[in-house]
């Protein structure tokens, strides 16, 4: 919702009190907080229960989308159209953040981002595959050619100095990134068109599906098969996905299915997955391969338990005809979909969360490093949390020592230390690597501690509490350096000059 709504949103901010909020979700933590019968007007009809998984749906494009693909970082999505361009969006707000990338007259099979996040590769029907700057939308070099007939499948190597293509002339091809050049002959043993391959994890090895109904893993150094076929699917293998951890392989068909190998032995691990009521087109594992995400012609997306394989976890509508392809974000939280209705969609699956650290309670502080690479967050319960400001991912340890809930937290402005204030009336300094307390707690006021703060130069701390008084510390010894203020406020912050 935010993403569609974010700029009238930000024009009207005090409209949001009466035109938004009272459409929120019964079920939603906006409206148990900040509902009011008194003062928000009733709904005709009733309430929504719960937020729609849909998150945003860009509608640029003017033919099929073919493929889709996050970015490593999970800010942009990639997306290939039958409209014969690559787009690239912002996958919070939905906005284009590039022209549209055009190649040549013909339509964009397959797009994939480089490791790093640098570059976009595309497949075309043309035969050609090309490489683009991902921050600029320019060309890097001139085409990669060689297939004789349209690519249906492109993917970088994890290392990002390779590139693999699959193709309808029934071959499988790989390049080197850098010098387009091909570092093997082309790879023959499907008996027909050669619509998805996939890279694994440690790069040794790739895997590719073909309307011959069969799955192939190969030997990237010798262009080898290391495995003999693997057979079960009664239709076109419509796409392939290599598990994070390399152990597996999970394939969907045109038979409806979707099937689940070991990469090792070739051997099917479960009875095929079945739910999809049509062509099975895309499937992909979440990035802690514990679920796989599967599109299908039948307009739906679904989400499966990867160890059980039972009934889907979650099944996501919205796609008015054939869903073509569909990318995991980084974190698992979002997937995001391409579909022969022109559109690219972005969902919240619900589940991407289950493993990321966070507080068990009520975040009551939190405040960014100046560098503004890391967030320290406060919590009700009892502890402090460091957070990487990009990925979302917890640094260090948890800071533990405080006696009840946390009010006020700051960062020291080189990072190295940081200040809490506590319902526990104590002020506390912390190592922000070690978790370490530095000194004792801080023991003056008489009450909770509302707000604390660093100078700029890091020698003082402020702190301010419910006994109407201001306190400055000296970070080395601990002791008071002024005698307390007394005034009534509410905050304090860190001015810089």
């Amino acid at each position: 919702m935010t993403g569609n709504f974010a700029k009238p949103i930000e024009e009207h901010p005090l409209l949001v009190y009466n035109s938004a909020l009272p459409f929120a979700p019964i079920t939603s933590t906006i409206y148990k907080t900040f509902h009011d019968v008194d003062v928000f007007p009733t709904i005709a009809g009733g309430y929504q229960q719960t937020w729609s998984p849909q998150l945003l749906v860009m509608a640029e494009h003017e033919g099929f989308v073919r493929s889709v693909a996050f970015s490593p970082d999970g800010n942009w999505v990639a997306s290939g159209s039958d409209d014969h361009t690559v787009r690239v969006w912002d996958a919070k707000t939905g906005a284009q953040i590039l022209p549209a990338l055009y190649g040549d007259n013909s339509l964009v099979y397959a797009v994939a981002f480089a490791p790093d996040g640098t570059r976009i590769v595309s497949g075309s029907g043309s035969g050609a595959i090309r490489i683009w700057d991902s921050r600029s939308g320019v060309e890097i070099r001139s085409a990669l050619l060689g297939h004789e007939r349209e690519v249906r499948a492109v993917a970088f190597s994890p290392d990002g100095t390779i590139i693999v293509s699959s193709s309808g002339d029934k071959t499988i091809r790989i390049w080197d990134a850098s010098s387009g050049t091909e570092i093997l002959p082309a790879l023959r043993s499907h008996e027909n068109l050669v619509r998805t391959v996939a890279f694994f994890p440690d790069g040794t090895r790739i895997v590719s599906g073909s309307d011959d109904c069969t799955i192939r893993v190969w030997d990237v150094s010798s262009g080898l098969e290391v495995l003999p076929p693997l057979r079960g699917h009664n239709g076109i293998v419509q796409s392939v996905a290599v598990s994070p951890d390399g152990t597996r392989i999970v394939s969907g068909s045109q038979d409806d299915t979707i099937r689940i190998w070991d990469a090792i032995s070739g051997a099917e691990l479960l009875p095929a997955l079945r739910g999809h009521q049509h062509t099975v087109n895309a499937v992909t594992f979440s990035p802690d391969g514990l679920r796989i995400a599967s599109a299908s012609r039948d307009h739906t997306i679904r989400v499966w338990n990867a160890s059980s394989g039972t009934h889907p976890l979650l099944v996501l509508r919205g796609h008015d005809v054939s869903v073509m392809s569909i990318s995991y974000s980084p974190n698992g939280s979002w997937i995001t979909s391409g579909s022969k209705d022109k559109t690219v969609r972005v969902w919240h699956t619900g589940m991407g969360e289950t493993n990321v650290p966070r507080h068990k309670y009520v975040v009551q502080a939190i405040a960014f490093s100046m560098d503004g690479t890391r967030v320290v967050s406060g919590s009700n319960d009892n502890t402090i949390r460091i957070w990487d400001a990009k990925s979302g991912a917890k640094v260090g340890p948890v800071l533990r020592g405080h006696k009840d809930s946390i009010l006020s937290v700051d960062i020291s402005p080189d990072g190295s230390k940081i200040v809490s204030g506590s319902l526990d009336s104590t002020v506390r300094v912390w190592d922000a690597h070690s978790g370490n307390e530095l000194l004792a707690p801080l023991r003056g006021h008489d009450d909770i501690v509302r707000s604390v703060a660093f100078s700029p130069d890091a020698r003082l701390i402020v702190s301010g509490s419910r006994d109407k008084t201001i306190r400055v510390w000296n970070i080395d010894t601990g002791a008071e350096e002024i005698t307390p203020i007394r005034r009534t406020f509410r905050s304090i912050c860190r001015i810089f000059f």
